[in-house]
């Protein structure tokens, strides 16, 4: 079967599929073995040097507590970085100079800086001019690091979802009179949310990984840190590491299955909102006019409003 988009493959395309397929499952099971044989000659495989991810110690003691400051820090700084980046991405699309031109030179600079200066030099802020305690700090400048950088990030992710919007549907919320605010709260947001997400959670996502920096530079006990502590008590380094790089995929695995589940939730409830609301309705065919059309957009807001 074929249609507009897609081809059914021939005999031809299916025999090379098949041809590229065994030779990829070949090839990587090659490589595992090698990586199974490799460690297996080094004696990583020994009982000796997993048996501790087995007892209750290694985990509360190392890992579990890591694991919690981990999610802490990255918990913290999505929840100020979410509505920040927002906040600067939408006042990146603002008609007036004096709101614009900031926004926009706030967002490239800190999006221009690694997030591992930032870290660092919010370490020594804290350090220098502010009475946070020592145990304290590591935290502050993580979240501080990652809330700097990943809103800048998401600010752009949000200007991007926003233009990417047709035309038409700012057009049409103009013709029924709307203002700014309410266009972008009620119209194009709601829209663009759809859009962003994929991006939005990659940034989350990456959001998790980089609290391993602090960890690194400036001993934020951290999941990786801990990681560490453990490999010298227990000597066992490369288990330690596929351990930690376990849970990092599994923690990972459950925030982009969530944001799939919320991303299929939304197209739901998009579809079966709103009805389709006449052109006299909403000013004659001046409504429906521009680039892409307006109506689909605001079927809920006018539902909404005539109730």
């Amino acid at each position: 079967m074929s249609s507009v988009l897609y081809d059914a493959p021939g005999p031809r395309a299916k025999r090379r599929n098949v041809i590229l397929t065994v030779v990829f499952v070949v090839l990587l099971s090659l490589l595992l073995w090698w990586v199974w044989k490799l460690m297996d000659d080094k004696n990583q495989w020994e009982w000796k040097l997993w048996e501790p991810f087995t007892t209750s110690q290694a985990w509360t003691t190392y890992l579990l507590p890591g694991l919690a400051n981990t999610l802490k820090a990255a918990g913290l700084a999505m929840v100020i970085a979410l509505p920040l980046g927002a906040l600067f991405g939408i006042s990146r699309l603002s008609d007036h100079l004096w709101v614009r031109i900031p926004a926009g030179a706030v967002v490239e600079f800190f999006r221009a800086i690694p997030v591992l200066l930032l870290m660092l030099f919010a370490n020594e802020f804290y350090d220098r001019y502010t009475a946070v305690s020592s145990e304290d700090r590591p935290l502050y400048a993580v979240v501080t690091g990652l809330v700097l950088y990943n809103a800048s990030v998401l600010a752009e992710v949000v200007r991007a979802g926003i233009l990417a919007l047709p035309k038409g549907q700012t057009e049409a919320a103009k013709a029924i009179g709307l203002r700014k605010g309410q266009t972008m709260g009620t119209i194009l947001l709601p829209q663009a949310v759809t859009v962003m997400l994929p991006a939005i959670v990659s940034q989350l996502v990456v959001i998790v990984k980089d609290t391993a920096l602090g960890g690194v530079m400036i001993g934020f006990t951290e999941l990786l840190n801990g990681r560490a502590t453990l490999a010298a008590f227990y000597a066992n380094v490369i288990p330690s590491f596929i351990v930690v790089a376990i849970i990092y995929i599994i923690v990972n695995f459950i925030i982009t299955s969530f944001a799939s589940w919320l991303e299929q939730r939304l197209r739901r409830r998009k579809k079966s909102t709103g009805a389709v609301i006449p052109a006299a309705a909403i000013g004659g065919s001046t409504a429906t006019g521009g680039e892409g059309g307006g109506l689909p957009g605001l079927q809920t807001y006018v539902q909404k409003s005539d109730t």
